[in-house]
């Protein structure tokens, strides 16, 4: 049997520093908000020039006034990503840039694709994706705290909060971009997440009823022993379907995959070092659980 509660404390650190670094970052540093969240243009351009680099490019379009502009390869050598403000708001903007671009570099580009997001749509997607994370949660809680004792419904909202907060603290730290797909990454975590502490929750109830002689401190490392295997093996089968989504999906699914790949390791970490050490912590018994379910 692995000793898993012998390193509850020392994880429990670690967590929480974790947790206040990746704060310090959201609040100091900010997320990289993508085109969805802040507005402006995207190009997905192909050029047939291999001579021609993102540094050359960037410089080009500096030069037209565009405001802020982020030029990266996307997929192969010869696709580029180009993202603008337009902070004058021009309509015949993207016939300037082609035409600016075929005077620099000659008739070289084919636009593959072109995307528009004003202010006022930006603004509402962003307050979207917020409401739609802060309710996933609140409803996780409320579920928990129906089908569990409140104790338990506290662990599985702290593991939570810990998962995102974390997830979207190394975002800010690679300062890798949030858009739609990370908001539909972020609310997959808080399920998976929540999905794994209920199997580790369910056995552990199990075993308070079952073992009325044992300490919670041991009765967590024992249910986290016996749901072991089926936490690895769900694990360890999302990580690889995430991994090859990463290296052979495509440049556009990179961030929802990165995303993911946190998610399911820090969910999975959550669940044994976060979610059962609160259970510890607020000491519950078999008579906690009679209490609860006398009220019942």
């Amino acid at each position: 049997m692995i000793k898993f509660n012998k390193f509850y404390t020392q994880f429990n650190i670690i967590s929480l520093v974790l947790v206040i670094i990746s704060l310090g970052f959201l609040i100091f540093k900010g997320l990289n908000f993508g085109i969805d969240f802040k507005g402006g243009t995207l190009i997905e351009l192909r050029s047939s020039d291999n001579k021609i680099n993102v540094t050359s490019l960037r410089d080009n379009l500096n030069q037209m006034d565009l405001g802020d502009v982020s030029v990266k390869k996307f997929g192969n050598d010869q696709d580029y990503l180009v993202k603008f403000e337009n902070k004058d708001k021009k309509k015949d903007i993207i016939e300037e840039i082609k035409f600016n671009l075929d005077k620099s570099f000659g008739n070289d580009f084919d636009f593959r694709r072109v995307e528009n997001v004003g202010p006022k749509v930006s603004e509402e997607l962003l307050r979207s994706g917020i409401i739609a994370i802060s309710v996933s949660l609140a409803i996780m809680l409320i579920y928990i705290w129906i089908r569990f004792e409140w104790q338990f419904s506290l662990g599985a909202i702290i593991a939570l909060f810990h998962d995102v907060i974390v997830t979207l603290g190394l975002f800010s730290l690679l300062s890798l971009e949030i858009n739609l797909s990370i908001i539909a990454a972020v609310l997959t975590i808080v399920g998976y997440s929540m999905n794994d502490t209920v199997v580790i929750f369910d056995r552990v109830r199990e075993n308070l009823r079952k073992y009325s002689d044992i300490k919670i401190f041991e009765l967590t490392n024992i249910s986290i022993n016996e749901t072991l295997s089926r936490t690895l093996i769900t694990s360890v089968t999302t990580l690889l379907a995430l991994f090859s989504i990463f290296f052979f999906g495509g440049e556009i699914l990179k961030g929802f995959s990165l995303a993911m790949i946190f998610g399911v390791i820090f969910g999975t970490y959550s669940s044994i070092y976060i979610a059962n050490t609160v259970l510890v912590r607020l000491n519950v018994s078999q008579r906690t659980i009679l209490k609860e379910e006398e009220k019942i």
